[in-house]
Formats: C-alpha cells, sequence, structure tokens
C-alpha cells in the first residue's frame, strides 16, 4: 500500500505523469469541465471534499512553480483565497522555491482549463475556488 497521503488512483496516476510546465486545476462543483480534459471528479456532496483540502494534498505530492487563479477569487472569496495563499507560502518555505503566480479574468480562466492535463473537481461551493498549478521539477 501507498505510503504518503495520496490514495486516490487517477490523481496518483496524474502526478507521477506530471511533465515540466504540465498545468492541471483543481475546481470548485461548479466550473465547466471541457470535454477534450480529463475530468477526475472527487465531488461527493456540497462541500465534501472541500477544495482547500484537495489543494493541501495535491500540493503535498507534486512539485509545481506556477499558479494561476481568477482575479475574481480574493475579492468574492477572500478567507479561502487567504488560505490558499497560506499554503503556497508554506509549501515555497518547504522546498525553497517561488513560485509564479498570475490572477486572469474568470472567463480567461475557464479558458486556460482547455490547456490542463486534467481537471479535479472538488465537491466545493464557495464563488471562484479554482486554481490551476503549473508543474515544476524538484531538482
Amino acid at each position: 500500500m501507498k505510503k504518503t497521503a495520496l490514495l486516490n488512483a487517477e490523481l496518483s496516476h496524474l502526478v507521477a505523469t506530471l511533465g515540466h510546465t504540465d498545468e492541471y486545476t483543481i475546481c470548485d462543483a461548479g466550473l465547466p469541465i471541457p470535454e477534450c480534459v480529463q475530468r477526475i471528479d472527487l465531488a461527493l456532496t456540497h462541500g465534501i471534499p472541500a477544495f482547500i483540502d484537495v489543494v493541501k494534498t495535491l500540493l503535498s505530492e507534486s512539485q509545481i512553480e506556477g499558479v494561476i487563479m481568477a482575479e475574481e477569487f480574493p475579492k468574492v472569496s477572500p478567507d479561502l483565497h487567504a488560505q490558499v495563499m497560506a499554503l503556497l507560502q508554506a509549501e515555497e518555505q518547504r522546498c525553497g522555491k517561488t513560485f509564479t503566480l498570475s490572477y486572469v479574468p474568470h472567463e480567461a480562466f475557464k479558458q486556460r482549463t482547455h490547456q490542463s492535463r486534467a481537471i479535479v473537481r472538488t465537491g466545493e461551493c464557495t464563488g471562484f475556488a479554482n486554481v490551476i498549478f503549473q508543474a515544476g521539477v524538484v531538482f
């Protein structure tokens, strides 16, 4: 049995097959998911699993170098945005790397998800709780 935190087979496969600069999205329950992108649907019911728990788990398993969020996220959902920023800062400290952080309008964010290797749907029902992570390297 796997020793690390991530037990979901689809997510484990995604992380194991990411290459440098590949992107994946973690989204709330309402983000439209393009037909051309792999959907990893974790949503069970409203709030389960929580967006922040999925972000935390995937950050523990994958090296990132870039983060893209909708510019509406910090305005509409400041508490959840602050939690994401705290996780990112802790991860930067842990790995000794600085991440590129970008904000785009929500419509541009939705278009950008078409480039994702996969979109991970959570049960989150907080507005604009969506993030695109760009894979980095561990060396």
